[in-house]
């Protein structure tokens, strides 16, 4: 039974891009909250925390120039939900516990491989996606 749950999820994933799943605004209030204060309110990683931190935040609006212009979904979902930790947060991300998890959702890669993710941490990725390349309102 599980299991048609899960192909429910894959095939639904498939037939609706990142926007269908995720809202950009509430994702900007979660941003605001718990990620300005290294990253900075405009995310070019010159937050007020940047000068004690060892390893120096990464300049969130320039993703996709890092990644030969395409935003690298599935890599920063997993930077966020933790499946690929970052050392410099001093534990695994997320550092703000359970907030971050939830029911999941998929969000389509630019290649049409679906990732599994929390709403928080959808809503979060449509707004660091919305910062590449100037699109920020």
């Amino acid at each position: 039974m599980r299991a048609m749950g899960v192909w429910a999820m894959l095939a639904a994933a498939a037939m609706a891009g990142p926007a269908a799943a995720a809202d950009a605004e509430a994702g900007r209030e979660t941003y605001e909250r718990y990620c300005a204060s290294c990253h900075g309110i405009e995310a070019t990683g010159s937050g007020p925390m940047r000068p004690v931190l060892t390893v120096k935040p990464t300049d969130l609006t320039a993703l996709s120039a890092g990644n030969e212009g395409v935003f690298p979904l599935a890599r920063v979902v997993k930077r966020i939900d933790g499946r690929d930790p970052l050392v410099a947060h001093g534990s695994p991300m997320p550092v703000y516990g359970d907030f971050f998890e939830g029911e999941d959702v998929a969000l389509k890669t630019p290649a049409g491989q679906p990732v599994l993710t929390s709403r928080p941490v959808a809503d979060l990725v449509a707004y660091l996606e919305g910062l590449q390349d100037g699109q920020a309102d």
